[in-house]
């Protein structure tokens, strides 16, 4: 019976042009990736400054592996903490300003873990409509009241905390958005936190690396500091090209994830070898100005290039690009003949997006070439003519 249950649920997505498909790779994820034993060029993914492949993470991990073999062999509440964890927290908070950093396996477990183990049913969460779904997973499971605020509209969102009556508030939004491209009104909701006594959670996965004085995130893009913003999250899969995620607050925070965060506390702790890894990315990432400059060059000459072709991209400043199709089978298409073209990216469709939003998402890296992003702009228009 179960079985039939399910059966009629694929079917359901595939008939609305909602079925999920993974390609498999044969090489790394650099710009020129091999599938099928054919080469593509990918605007796939979030390795937005390289390091994915750097030759000095790969070295610093693989001296990590010498050290301390594969993985971490426990949680870490239960042996499973290293010198490479230990050193990596410190360097991250003195890198971000905080107090204390805690490492977790994903970014999606962060979010989990911060909601449920700080938040309870007599609390009040307010999170923007398009945060990503770790955070709304977290305001469900944690059992605390939450509202979803219009979209970038501070207004909305106070109006709802004004009328709250919980003594615990906590406001939620994601930093960089990942289906828009576009960035938090992070300092209106500061000073309608501090207005309304409540606590700030941003979670910066896209943002940190990419934004900010050396990568430093959306906060020092925006100037703000740590105790602007009570909780920031940030994940090492992205700009840092590794694995993993952290969470980073004042003392009491951290202490109350480590004894209260069932996502931290009952999961094997990150391999050494990734801590020690992020570690020497954490030193490119903030050396290495450049990658971050190459990147808003090559932003720009995609956004430009984009509009002088009559391409609908929505305005970004920022490695995620995003071309809106609408329908789900016409989205579908586009990926499909892209491919065919030799050109791999995104596609994007509710549940993830609201219906009749699917979407294209390009991302684009310090690693592409300007005569790619050409390429990309050449095999785009020849896509929509066909449409």
């Amino acid at each position: 019976m179960m079985v039939n249950i399910l059966a009629s649920k694929l079917q359901q997505l595939q008939q609305a042009n909602l079925y999920r498909t993974r390609y498999i790779l044969q090489s790394a994820k650099e710009p020129l990736v091999r599938h099928n034993d054919r080469a593509f060029l990918s605007f796939s993914g979030n390795n937005y400054l390289g390091l994915a492949n750097h030759p000095e993470v790969i070295a610093a991990c693989k001296k990590g592996l010498d050290q301390y073999g594969v993985g971490s062999g426990a949680s870490s509440v239960l042996g499973g903490y290293s010198c490479a964890h230990h050193a990596l927290e410190e360097e991250l908070a003195n890198f971000l300003g905080y107090e204390r950093v805690l490492l977790f396996s994903t970014g999606y477990m962060a979010n989990l873990g911060v909601i449920t183990a700080l938040y309870t049913t007599s609390d009040h969460i307010f999170m923007d409509r398009l945060n990503h779904a770790s955070l709304v997973d977290g305001c469900r499971y944690s059992g605390a009241r939450f509202e979803r605020y219009q979209h970038q509209n501070p207004r909305d969102l106070e109006l709802r905390l004004t009328k709250s009556k919980a003594k615990n508030k906590l406001i939620c939004t994601d930093g960089l958005f990942s289906m828009d491209g576009d960035l938090a009104h992070l300092s209106e909701i500061v000073a309608i936190a501090r207005r309304n006594n409540s606590w700030l959670m941003v979670d910066d996965a896209h943002g940190i690396g990419v934004l900010g004085c050396q990568g430093r995130g959306i906060l020092d893009h925006f100037g703000l500091v740590a105790k602007d913003v009570q909780i920031l999250v940030g994940t090492l899969s992205k700009a840092f090209g590794t694995f993993g995620a952290f969470v980073a607050g004042n003392e009491v925070v951290i202490e109350s994830l480590i004894q209260f965060a069932r996502s931290y506390m009952y999961t094997t702790a990150l391999p050494p070898a990734i801590a020690g890894a992020t570690r020497m990315s954490l030193k490119l990432l903030q050396q290495d100005d450049w990658r971050r400059d190459r990147l808003a060059v090559l932003i720009k000459r995609f956004q430009e290039g984009a509009r002088n072709l009559g391409l609908q991209v929505l305005p970004s400043n920022t490695p995620i690009q995003l071309l809106i199709i609408g329908q789900s089978d016409e989205a579908q298409k586009m990926t499909l003949r892209l491919k065919q073209l030799g050109v791999i990216v995104d596609l994007i469709r509710p549940p993830t997006v609201p219906n009749n939003t699917a979407r294209l998402r390009i991302s684009l890296t310090a690693n592409h070439m300007e005569e790619q992003i050409d390429f990309l702009l050449e095999a785009l228009t020849k896509v929509m003519v066909r449409m």
